[in-house]
């Protein structure tokens, strides 16, 4: 009779999450799946520090200090770090709502609004919740089935639901969120000062020289743009916000409603924000899942599978001592057999005394006996079972 198996292979849970990111390296990166600016933005740092370090910091540091090589290549290795910090991580991903807890959470909400006649345009989806002293609306997202934490927004570039967003940038090819943001910020301000560095110096050697170039042209657009961008971040950090809060307006305008998250000072603003715990991934994208794949027909071959897999949830098959005839003799019971190793091996070894057993003579057969003969009788068979 040949059985079936079931075994289970493990896989990594990236592989198997909704949303439009590229994983990498076994699901230790994460980015959007565009991609093309991210090169770009690269490419332009290492161009423009390649042609200062190879025209302009050989002459510097001869005639001015050998040490301005050496701050600017810190800058650099700083400056790409937090691109890749910022770019390669969770941005701070929601993980979306199972079946179950889709179906439960549909079920709330047509209790809370009751039936709506048709052609009749269905309530919002909407929670309120307070946050100190202040009320603040959760709204529902149609796409993950979820409500949305205070402000969090989904991204319709990577179809997900990311906390605390701010926006999605495709300079660093991937959003911008609550695990990523200080990043951002120190990647921006330090390529900020990185370009000044390299606009400066570039002024000194075309003065030293007295020469003209274009070089200084393109650092100045680029100084300016990055300067900019960092003033308008560093803006927001002081005020608790963030770039989707300011463009839609959500504490300032008519309503004249205050940002609940403020603390009203400029310092614990951006100690939260720079300078508070890293918050961890809710999404465990290195995490193991384990699929179903259909076994062998060949209990053995099916048995040495998952020996190797060392799958625990697989049912012992039966032995032989387990339906040895003495399961069914007389005077025994299920409880009177123990499953124990040492029970079984002594039975395997000795075949002989379980027949002799089987096969004895019941009393009828035998002659009549003294009292004397039937005690010890009793205690033989007290000493056999």
């Amino acid at each position: 009779m040949s059985t079936v198996m079931v075994a289970k292979k493990a896989r990594r849970k990236w592989e198997n999450l909704p949303g439009k990111n590229t994983f990498c390296c076994d699901g230790r990166v994460m980015m959007a799946r565009q991609k093309g600016v991210f090169y770009l933005t690269l490419f332009l740092i290492v161009g423009t520090c390649a042609l200062f370090f190879v025209f302009e910091c050989p002459y510097l540091a001869v005639n001015l200090s050998p040490a301005i090589p050496a701050v600017g290549a810190v800058l650099f290795l700083f400056v790409v770090a937090m691109l890749f910090r910022t770019s390669f991580s969770d941005p701070g991903v929601l993980p979306r709502a199972l079946p179950e807890e889709a179906t439960f959470i549909e079920m709330e909400i047509e209790a809370a609004n009751g039936n709506v006649p048709p052609g009749q345009r269905p309530p919002p989806r909407i929670r309120n919740v307070q946050i100190n002293n202040q009320i603040v609306k959760l709204k529902y997202c149609y796409t993950c089935k979820i409500f949305r934490p205070p402000r969090a927004s989904h991204c319709s570039i990577c179809d997900n639901c990311v906390d605390r967003f701010d926006h999605h940038c495709p300079w660093v090819g991937n959003c911008v969120g609550k695990r990523n943001y200080r990043y951002f910020y120190l990647f921006t301000l330090s390529l900020s000062l990185l370009t000044i560095f390299i606009f400066a110096f570039d002024i000194v050697h075309m003065v030293m020289r007295s020469v003209d170039s274009g070089f200084v042209v393109v650092c100045f657009f680029t100084l300016w743009s990055v300067v900019g961008l960092t003033g308008f971040h560093t803006y927001l950090i002081s005020l608790n916000q963030t770039t989707n809060e300011d463009i839609k307006g959500s504490w300032s305008g008519k309503n004249r409603v205050q940002n609940p998250y403020s603390h009203r000072n400029l310092i614990k603003n951006c100690c939260e924000v720079l300078c508070g715990p890293v918050h961890p991934s809710v999404l465990d994208r290195r995490g193991l899942t384990l699929e179903g794949l259909s076994g062998s027909a060949n209990p053995t071959a099916a048995i040495k599978h998952v020996s190797k897999n060392k799958n625990p949830e697989v049912q012992p098959m039966k032995t032989k001592a387990e339906h040895s005839p003495e399961e069914h003799a007389p005077g025994f019971t299920k409880h009177d057999i123990t499953p124990s190793t040492a029970g079984i091996t002594s039975l395997e070894k000795s075949p002989a005394s379980s027949e002799k057993e089987v096969e004895s003579p019941t009393p009828k057969d035998l002659p009549p006996q003294s009292p004397s003969d039937n005690t010890n009788s009793n205690q033989d068979k007290e000493n056999t079972y």
